[in-house]
């Protein structure tokens, strides 16, 4: 199989690892790319945002199959240029991606499917947003409606902040992003992710995971990407599996098809969970970062033949087969992330962090310059290890971080600690 991947962070390094290991490909195409892909395969000169580009490329070489990272080129509608040129893709049509670009359509989708989440109102009005936060009780989740790159949510202790959020959001602060705002009830719990591929009908489970978010230990500081992850989750019970694929991603996925927009790709619940009962927090359209890195670690199957079935209706009677290995993962970000970092700074000694027991290192943010590996973005490392449980997993992955020489790097040192016993 020739395969186009498309995106250039972690969750794609870590795809096109997996990817690259199937005895089915052939030819692999990256845009863009990354340090360890492109000695994997050809890197194009294509940006993934150039759909038009990219859909004719894919129709130009008679591409088998096109999968894409991230959710950009998504809610642009690659999936549907794709289609129109007959060409097979891993990820939904922009209608469907509507699940993540759109909150306020998601709540509409939830609430025709039956599906548990928070009490919501959506407005694209100022005075009626503050009169419903008037209705509720803090604190306060006020939620750009659109694609804010993760940075859209503003959770508000008082309702002077939730009056100022709303103001600001509908002011323009996203632009188009927050040109409506959803006002949430607050769900109380603990997060966790859940991931299903799908093929618009049938519906093959993954596995859960956990991220933290806050950019330092003890959950403190400001919300970002992800910091680390590790998987299985503790809190993601056999009860709540049940619940999950019965109450929200069976009757959802039934929904889009119901619709007219079958959902095609991979469904990404973020979830909260309190008593063995999950909400859904959001859906996103495309594997989490971190967290699809963990899954493609615990993965034992061949991952692009999967792919492939979902992509061309043919997922039915597919299942996949998991690691009893635990895996985890701590990210080494550029010093000042999530705020304004600098670009640049060499990094050393990967080879000899991948040299340790089960650890393998992917590429969220480098480049390679002179036959260096410089930092190139926010979040610039994924060390990710295996082990027999989340203890022994987290210490080798941490062991990992140790071996690498980046000075103008940071992390979090707290990685696991829900699942391990330890306080925030």
């Amino acid at each position: 199989m020739k395969v186009l991947l498309v995106g250039g962070g972690g969750r794609e390094d870590a795809l096109g690892w997996k990817i690259a290991q199937s005895p089915e490909l052939s030819k692999l195409y990256l845009a863009p790319g990354g340090p360890r892909l492109n000695h994997i395969g050809e890197r194009l000169s294509i940006s993934d945002g150039d759909i038009e580009a990219l859909a004719d490329f894919a129709a130009e070489k008679a591409l088998d199959l096109v999968v894409v990272g991230p959710e950009a080129p998504l809610a642009a509608g690659l999936g549907d240029a794709l289609r129109e040129r007959g060409v097979p893709c891993f990820g939904p049509d922009r209608a469907a991606a509507k699940l993540e670009s759109s909150k306020g359509f998601m709540k509409e989708v939830c609430a025709a499917a039956g599906a548990p989440t928070a009490s919501y109102g959506r407005f694209s009005d100022a005075e009626p947003a503050k009169a419903f936060l008037r209705e509720q009780t803090a604190p306060y989740v006020i939620k750009a409606d659109g694609l804010a790159a993760g940075k859209g949510v503003v959770i508000a202790e008082t309702l002077q902040d939730a009056d100022s959020a709303v103001d600001e959001m509908l002011g323009g602060k996203f632009g188009d992003a927050s040109a409506e705002v959803v006002i949430e009830e607050f769900m109380e719990g603990e997060e966790a992710s859940f991931f299903a591929i799908t093929d618009g009908e049938n519906i093959v489970p993954m596995i859960a995971a956990q991220d933290h978010k806050r950019a330092y230990d003890g959950d403190e500081g400001p919300n970002t990407g992800g910091m680390g992850a590790y998987s299985p989750a503790p809190v993601f019970t056999g009860t709540v599996y049940e619940r999950t694929m019965k109450q929200l991603i069976e009757p959802v996925v039934a929904e889009m098809k119901k619709r007219g927009t079958p959902y095609v790709g991979v469904l990404y619940a973020g979830l909260m969970i309190k008593d063995e009962q999950p909400r859904l927090v959001e859906f996103n359209a495309r594997f989490g970062d971190p967290e699809c890195q963990l899954l493609m670690r615990r993965m034992r199957s061949d991952l692009l033949p999967l792919l492939y079935r979902a992509a061309t209706g043919q997922l039915k009677g597919a299942a996949i087969d998991w690691s009893d290995d635990a895996a985890a993962l701590v990210v080494m970000a550029a010093d000042g992330y999530p705020g304004a970092y600098k670009k640049g700074s060499e990094i050393k000694n990967v080879d000899k962090a991948e040299d340790l027991p089960g650890v393998i290192v992917f590429h969220a943010g480098t480049k390679e310059e002179d036959g260096k590996l410089l930092a190139n973005g926010g979040r610039v490392l994924n060390v990710t290890a295996t082990g027999a449980d989340i203890r022994e997993a987290v210490t080798r992955a941490y062991a990992g971080v140790e071996a690498i020489d980046w000075p103008g790097g940071f992390y979090r040192k707290d990685i696991g600690w829900r699942a391990l016993g330890g306080a925030s």
